[in-house]
């Protein structure tokens, strides 16, 4: 395409002049007298760079760079100005501005600085283009998947990183709620500033306050010295609250009058100290019925509840795990200096017949205890452990295939055929009809007895539309 020039400048013949030459060497040009024009200029004829005036009667340049850097900021920005004001151009270079020309114009410089200004537009565009590919096909830093469930997350998290909103995460142990906190925080414009991670289930009510608030020296007995919390060393940062719906009542209101003050007090203390920190909370608890259930106060919950995320289970984005599995022999192989290449197909076949209960973080362990036994650059299903089944029953893996062990004493049949069948269309990837095959059925006899399991066959992986 032909590169797209918007041309700024009051003055009429320094406008024309400038159009004129850019469309002689290629360029398509638009003008405008002034910034208002140029700002609805920009929405239609959407250019590739914009060189502008810096002294205009009606909206100076300056007050038209800052817009486009927030509303363009890929478009490189050109200030013309006098010689009495190059000090105000050089302010507006450390403002976004790519470069300045003095007036009269200097053909050659110009035509250089164009060159190389929509080279450098161009670069920055394919960047752009690739991080959201990498993203959609990959995933966002140690975040990694493609399926649906985490292409929506991965879509939230660009939304909510910029802004100093509190996001609610949720989902089962083991999911990597802290992992989608660390993102958000990476990815924001604190991530330069600390981040503090908080088990709130894991500390004793009086240690989770005076480790969040701080404390003054003398505040209770082992109190000797003044102590800042985390609250304090986190100001300008992130502060994770990990499984927050566990925390007492009480203790949840102190957490309020942060969210909404801004202040803290450290226990012992008479002074409210200013913090500007964003919060960042978790819970493996249906948040709405911890609510219900008075778990969960209900006015932290709004306000920690500006956005939410749900994090899926592992059995619910089962076309992750070639990709999680890549990545955890990524990090083993540098931990342990191992050159394992990757995982077999029979390997990934077995590994997508489980049923994880404990999520991402299980299949990590997996990933490492079987690199570590590994004797060759390729896991197979021998360097696989045993995977417990819900009923803590063994499992074993021959040749790709699982195969579930004696089921308990006393279980239902219909019970044990259910699990068989579910666990078997799993292993085949969802295809139902190598499923029947496999279990020597005919395809109308599968279909039928997954209707039969429709509660369960609605829920995803294995309510989708059939493959085989």
């Amino acid at each position: 395409m032909t590169p797209r020039v918007l041309v700024v400048d009051d003055e009429e013949d320094s406008l024309t002049g400038i159009e004129i030459l850019l469309k002689s060497w290629g360029y398509e040009v638009e003008g405008a007298p002034d910034s208002r024009t140029a700002l609805e200029k920009m929405q239609s004829f959407q250019p590739a760079l914009v060189i502008t005036d810096l002294v205009m009667p009606a909206g100076d340049g300056l007050g038209l760079l800052n817009v486009l850097q927030r509303d363009a900021a890929g478009v490189p920005v050109i200030i013309l100005t006098g010689h009495a004001t190059v000090d105000t151009a050089v302010a507006a270079m450390r403002d976004g501005a790519y470069d300045y020309l003095t007036k009269p114009v200097d053909v050659d410089r110009l035509r250089v600085l164009l060159d190389k200004a929509l080279d450098k537009a161009k670069t920055t565009q394919e960047i752009h283009l690739l991080r959201r590919r990498v993203k959609h096909v990959w995933g966002i830093g140690r975040l990694i998947g493609r399926s649906k469930p985490m292409r929506e997350i991965l879509d939230l998290i660009d939304l909510a990183a910029p802004t100093p909103a509190s996001v609610l995460i949720h989902g089962e142990t083991g999911t990597g709620k802290e992992l989608v906190a660390r993102t958000l925080h990476e990815r924001s414009p604190r991530a330069n500033g600390p981040f503090f991670a908080v088990n709130c289930a894991a500390m004793p009510e009086t240690l989770l306050e005076s480790e969040m608030f701080g404390h003054e020296r003398g505040a209770f007995t082992d109190a000797v010295e003044r102590r800042a919390g985390c609250f304090e060393l986190a100001n300008g940062g992130t502060i994770f609250l990990d499984e927050v719906a566990e925390m007492r009542p009480g203790t949840q209101a102190k957490f309020l009058r942060v969210l909404q003050e801004g202040t803290v007090r450290r226990l012992g203390g008479k002074n409210e100290l200013t913090v500007d920190v964003r919060i960042l909370a978790a819970t493996n608890r249906d948040p709405v019925q911890a609510l219900r259930e008075g778990a969960f106060r209900e006015d932290l919950y709004y306000r920690l509840n500006v956005f939410s995320i749900s994090v899926p289970p592992l059995r619910n984005r089962l076309d992750d795990i070639p990709l999680l599995v890549d990545g955890f022999i990524e990090e083993f192989n540098g931990k342990y200096e191992r050159r394992v290449k990757g995982a077999d197909d029979a390997t990934l076949r077995a590994l997508a017949g489980h049923t994880w209960p404990g999520n991402v973080r299980e299949l990590r362990n997996v990933i490492e205890r079987a690199l570590i036994g590994c004797p060759g650059d390729v896991l197979t299903p021998d360097c696989l452990p045993v995977f417990p089944t819900a009923a803590s029953s063994p499992a074993r893996v021959v040749e790709g295939d699982v195969v579930p062990a004696s089921a308990p004493v006393g279980v239902p049949l219909r019970e044990v055929e259910k699990e068989l069948i579910l666990r078997t269309l799993a292993a085949e990837n969802n295809n139902k009809t190598r499923t029947a095959e496999r279990l020597e059925i005919s395809l109308k006899t599968l279909y039928n007895k997954l209707r039969r399991y429709s509660r369960l066959v609605s829920n995803q992986p294995y309510g989708s539309t059939p493959r085989g």
